[in-house]
């Protein structure tokens, strides 16, 4: 059976946490408002910005702050950026194998299509299933699902890759295989939040026997 690999992107591909948490903390501030330590995890970290926006700022317009937030993060995130550590020997890897792939982010196509020239993978990755291209976005499973349909394979032989709850809870609900990136948020954390699996990035050690086992395929 072919094994399909599905990357989140920020905090996945690469890892763009902080710049996030900057450009919000900057906003913040501009409108009088604390974001003290931790408060990005807590409530911003995987959610979608129009929610984080009308939730704390509810006589703004959701839209337009984050318009405003999205072009900040990608002016700091500038064109060049690095790739999550061992992610192009994974790529050589599925390439040489033949697995198909695709990026299934909540990121805005502008961020994406960014995110992925400043690593060097715009050509490597063609297919991005944008989650407010969907009909809803993560964390419901219509991202993955998408995603699954696009490349004609079956939920029980993809493994996706996550660093968010919203991101994990996506993936499992599609019926993919998840695995937890953890570049911003510990194992018990992702896997609380349904991660089958976590690794620091891709060069731990565990996930050359994950691949080679294919466990979507075995069922697991």
């Amino acid at each position: 059976m072919t094994l399909a690999l599905l990357f989140d992107l920020d905090g996945t591909l690469l890892h763009t946490d902080p710049l996030h948490e900057a450009v919000f903390a900057e906003l913040f501030a501009e409108h009088g408002r604390d974001f003290d330590d931790g408060f990005y995890l807590r409530n911003i970290h995987g959610r979608h910005n129009l929610d984080i926006f009308a939730e704390h700022f509810p006589q703004e317009v959701p839209q337009a702050m984050s318009d405003a937030k999205e072009l900040a993060f990608r002016t700091r995130l500038g064109a060049s950026a690095e790739p999550m550590p061992g992610l192009l020997s994974l790529l050589d890897r599925a390439e040489a194998a033949g697995w198909p792939m695709a990026v299934v982010t909540n990121a805005p196509r502008d961020n994406a299509e960014a995110m992925l020239a400043a690593i060097g993978l715009a050509e490597r990755l063609p297919l991005r299933i944008i989650g407010d291209e969907c009909d809803r976005g993560k964390p419901d499973p219509a991202p993955y699902s998408a995603a699954m349909e696009r490349l004609c394979v079956a939920p029980a032989d993809c493994i996706a890759f996550e660093d968010s709850p919203s991101g994990l809870r996506s993936a499992r609900a599609a019926g993919a295989y998840a695995v937890g990136i953890r570049s911003s948020l510990s194992d018990s954390a992702l896997r609380d939040a349904g991660a089958q699996i976590t690794i620091a990035d891709f060069t731990d050690p565990i996930l050359p026997e994950l691949l080679s086992r294919r466990i979507p395929s075995q069922g697991a």
